[in-house]
């Protein structure tokens, strides 16, 4: 589990396992209408596809994430979202179908210790294994940082607080579909082959910021030099070669694979791998799913997850303030 979001207790979104009627998440209930599904490219850039080398060529990455060996991917052409999904293009989702996301319906989500927005009855207790994160009641994505925070001077920012199931309903209405594994990377490198992050090697070229991502001692003190404690809004810095918004750094994003340490291992016989692809269901609820890209929580000295190559993972039904979605869809 990445220390970079809070660890599940195997039911899900993080919660302490005494938390009364607060274990079982089932389908959303009352009002919800999914729409059918139609196809819907705004927002989008087509990418080329191609060969890439897809993994960790630095030997910089965290053997449990397994970012290596590097081996070569080919994409057919495809096209992704210019930016993570917003507040506001998940306000409309949520208006027009009645959605509740899992966080809402399990009344509780973790938070940040430094950012929660929250009476401290509301403070259920710390995420196991991380106590940097608190269970805080009341948060979730309209709430982001608890029931005293709200998204009303945030609807150009990611929206957050949306587990793996939440990004796939939000898919289905909008006619798109969550990036895969590769398709993420692909993009996320903006045409730079073998470099660790979207725009070359140097994390401050010429002394400038270009992602938004930890400064100070983590967890205590973040001395934001980025311009950002919290998320960024989500054209922030500058896009990368394929015109593609802070694709590391500000939120983790889901990806439609289900997240595996050997999966690149796994990738043996005829090379290159063509169009490689995670299930985008699994009959287990609990199964962990790939996150791309870290988040505003990032630090070297503990979470070097803001390269391109990085990957981690968590369960479906997780949910955090530091994690988002964007999409995908097939080139016609």
């Amino acid at each position: 589990m990445s220390c970079c979001t809070p660890a599940s207790d195997g039911r899900g979104l993080c919660h302490p396992s005494s938390a009364p009627g607060l274990l079982t998440i089932g389908p959303p209930p009352g009002p919800y209408r999914p729409t059918p599904a139609r196809r819907e490219t705004r927002g989008q850039v087509l990418l080329p596809g191609g060969t890439f080398a897809m993994g960790d060529g630095f030997g910089e990455g965290y053997a449990a994430d397994g970012e290596g060996p590097v081996h070569p991917v080919r994409l057919d052409p495809y096209l992704i979202d210019a930016t993570t999904v917003t507040n506001a293009a998940f306000a409309a989702f949520v208006k027009d179908t009645g959605y509740e996301t899992e966080a809402e319906r399990l009344g509780v989500s973790a938070v940040f210790h430094l950012a929660v927005r929250a009476e401290p009855s509301d403070i259920v207790g710390e995420a196991a294994g991380t106590p940097w994160w608190l269970v805080v009641r009341g948060a979730s994505w309209r709430h982001p940082a608890g029931p005293l925070s709200s998204v009303g001077a945030l609807r150009n920012h990611p929206v957050v607080q949306v587990s793996w199931n939440d990004a796939q309903a939000y898919c289905a209405w909008a006619g798109k579909r969550l990036p895969t594994e590769a398709e993420w990377e692909f993009a996320a490198r903006g045409g730079l082959a073998g470099r660790r992050f979207p725009w070359g090697d140097e994390l401050k070229p010429r002394g400038r910021w270009n992602c938004n991502i930890w400064q100070g001692t983590f967890p205590t003190r973040n001395t934001a030099e980025d311009g950002h404690e919290n998320t960024a809004p989500a054209k922030s810095y500058r896009p990368n070669g394929y015109g593609l918004w802070n694709t590391v750094g500000n939120v983790w994003e889901w990806c439609a694979d289900t997240f595996a340490a050997d999966t690149y291992a796994a990738r043996a016989g005829d090379l290159p791998v063509h169009d490689p692809r995670g299930p985008s269901h699994d009959p287990d609820p609990d199964a962990r799913r790939v996150m791309r890209g870290g988040s505003f929580l990032c630090h070297n000295s503990y979470c070097y997850r803001y390269r391109v190559a990085a990957r981690s993972g968590n369960t479906a039904r997780s949910a955090a303030a530091n994690v988002g979605f964007r999409c995908a869809n097939d080139a016609a």
